[in-house]
C-alpha cells in the first residue's frame, strides 16, 4: 500500500510523455523536411538521450531515497557517517564526466557541420533569395529573376537556397522556417546568411523568431517547395504582376503595417538589397 504513490506517479509521468509525443507528433521540429532540419533534430535527440543516461537514474534515485528514508519508515537504518568506497566515488564522477566529453565532441563537430554560412553540398545550382525584415512583414527579393514578394517565397525542391538577410527601418529580427532548419538574425546595416533546402514538396510555415514590436505575431509567411517546372511557371506569373518595386513603392512598403497579405512585384529597383545595407553603412562612415 505504501508503494502505491510512487507507482502512480511513475505511471502519470510516463503517460504524460506519451501524450505529448502523440499530441505533437506533427510538429515541424519533429518532422523535418530538409537535410539541415533533419541534422538539427538528430543532434537534439542525441543530446537528450545521452543526458537521460544520467537524468533518469538520478530522478528515480531521488524518489527511492525520499521513499526509503521517509519519517514513517522504521525499518531502514539511517547511517549519515557511512562513507562510500573509492570505486563508487570514482564511478559517480567518471560516468557524468565521460558523457560530458562525448556531448562536447558531438556538439562541437555538428556545430561546425551545421554552420549557417556553410553552403549545402549539392550538384544542383542554388537559388539566392535576399530577405529584408520590415515592420512587420518579410520582403523577399530574387536577384536572378528580378522579382520580389512579400510574405511568400517559392523554390524548387532538392535545390539549395542561399538566403541573404538584412533589416530596414525595423528592430533586429530573425527568420525561421522550422521544417527546413534553424533561425538566423536579420539586422540593419548588416548581411547575414542562411543555407536551407527542402527534400519534399509542400508549404512550410515561416515566421519571425525575435520579438520586434506590436506586429510581431502576424509576421508570418509561407515557404513553398515545388517542382522545377512549377517554380518556373510561378516566376513567369509574378513577372506579369502590375506591381513594381521601385523607390516610391519601397518607401510605402517600409511603413509599419500588420498582418500583411502576400504581395508580388514583377520587377525591382536595381540592386535594392545592397542599397538598403549601404544607406546604413554610409551613416557609419560619417
Amino acid at each position: 500500500m505504501s508503494k502505491l504513490p510512487l507507482v502512480v506517479l511513475s505511471i502519470l509521468v510516463i503517460g504524460f510523455i506519451i501524450f505529448i509525443i502523440l499530441q505533437y507528433s506533427n510538429l515541424a521540429l519533429l518532422n523535418p523536411m530538409g537535410p539541415i532540419a533533419k541534422a538539427e533534430r538528430d543532434l537534439a535527440f542525441t543530446v537528450v538521450l545521452l543526458m537521460l543516461i544520467v537524468a533518469i537514474p538520478m530522478t528515480f534515485s531521488t524518489f527511492i531515497i525520499a521513499y526509503k528514508y521517509r519519517v514513517g519508515n522504521k525499518n531502514t537504518k539511517y547511517e549519515p557517517d557511512q562513507q562510500a568506497g573509492k570505486l563508487k566515488i570514482i564511478s559517480w564522477w567518471a560516468i557524468p564526466s565521460v558523457i560530458v566529453l562525448i556531448l562536447g565532441f558531438i556538439i562541437w563537430k555538428d556545430t561546425h557541420k551545421l554552420d549557417q554560412y556553410r553552403p549545402i553540398d549539392s550538384s544542383v545550382q542554388p537559388i539566392t533569395i535576399q530577405v529584408v525584415a520590415l515592420r512587420w512583414k518579410w520582403l523577399f527579393i530574387y536577384p536572378k529573376y528580378g522579382i520580389a514578394t512579400v510574405n511568400f517565397i517559392q523554390f524548387p525542391e532538392k535545390t539549395p537556397i542561399n538566403f541573404e538577410l538584412t533589416a530596414d527601418e525595423a528592430p533586429m529580427n530573425s527568420l525561421w522556417i522550422p521544417a527546413l532548419g534553424g533561425q538566423t538574425y536579420a539586422m540593419t546595416g548588416m548581411s547575414t546568411k542562411l543555407h536551407l533546402m527542402a527534400d519534399n514538396l509542400g508549404d512550410f510555415n515561416g515566421s519571425a523568431a525575435e520579438l520586434s514590436g506590436s506586429g510581431f505575431s502576424g509576421m508570418k509567411f509561407i515557404a513553398r517547395a515545388s517542382t522545377q517546372s512549377d517554380f518556373e511557371s510561378w516566376v513567369q506569373e509574378v513577372k506579369q504582376s502590375s506591381k513594381v518595386l521601385d523607390s516610391a513603392e519601397y518607401e510605402r512598403l517600409i511603413l509599419p503595417s500588420e498582418n500583411n497579405s502576400a504581395l508580388y512585384y514583377s520587377s525591382t529597383d536595381g540592386d535594392l538589397y545592397n542599397k538598403i545595407i549601404n544607406k546604413y553603412m554610409a551613416g557609419m562612415n560619417h
